[in-house]
Order: structure tokens, then sequence, then C-alpha cells
């Protein structure tokens, strides 16, 4: 389970170091995507493979279908981990998460979110302002 909070550099070819304890569960092969929140996803490829399944598996007559499986997919790239734990970040993904020197690595169970670190920051305090309330949200589903 991918799990943490970890801040870290991109460098000037736009390349950054994957966390120790990530790398361990993701292996030297990953998936780049555009998120939510303006974030980006990484998956491992074998996660990727049950997301793509899970999302093909969706009408494609639906509009709402196809736009998501556009946004996800048409952003989508596979990068490599050399073997000091770093990977490339292309520069379309770099913009559209407005990513710049700082950026927070986010452990999110079976994805690592990355941020731009000063909207994660921001991002956070929100949500820690709200955990009780989505909390009890959650319990009321049977969540928690």
């Amino acid at each position: 389970m991918l799990i943490g909070e970890y801040i870290h550099t991109i460098d000037n070819k736009n390349r950054v170091s994957l966390p120790a304890k990530f790398r361990k569960e993701m292996g030297k092969s990953l998936v780049v995507t555009p998120g939510l929140d303006n974030c980006l996803f990484i998956f491992t490829k074998k996660e990727w493979v049950k997301i793509s399944e899970k999302l093909s598996s969706f009408s494609m007559l639906s509009a709402d279908n196809r736009s998501f499986n556009r946004f996800m997919f048409g952003g989508a790239t596979e990068v490599d981990v050399d073997s000091i734990g770093r990977f490339l970040i292309p520069d379309f993904l770099k913009t559209r998460a407005s990513l710049s020197e700082k950026v927070a690595l986010i452990g999110v169970q079976n994805r690592v979110e990355i941020w731009n670190e000063e909207k994660w920051m921001e991002y956070k305090k929100t949500v820690e302002k709200q955990a009780d309330g989505l909390a009890e949200k959650l319990g009321g589903v049977g969540v928690l």
C-alpha cells in the first residue's frame, strides 16, 4: 500500500526522485497521467491495467465516459525509473499540474499523486478543517 507524504525537488531536466518506500512497491516502469484536483497520478503498470479495464468497460455511448477516458488515456504516458530512482515528468504534464521546483508526492493507497507543493499545503489545510464533517458523511454510508 502506498502511503505517506514526501517533498522533493524537480531537477532542471524535469526529473523527480521517487521516494525509496514507493520505489520498492512500484518498480521500474510507471504510468503518469493527469489526476484530479490539479495533480498528477502515478500508477504501477499492473494497477494501470486494472484501471484501464474498468474505464474501458463503461459505455462509449455516454459523453461523460468518452470525455473522462480521453482525459485519462490521452494524457497518460509511460515513464521509466532510473537506477537512482528518478523519473521524467513530461512538460505537458508538468504544466498541467502547475509543478515548479518543489513538489509533494503523496501515497494514496493504489497510486502516488504529485502536487505543486504550495497547492498541496493549501489543499491539505482545507481538508484538515473539514475532516470531522467528511468522516461523519463517510460514516453515514458505512465507510468508517
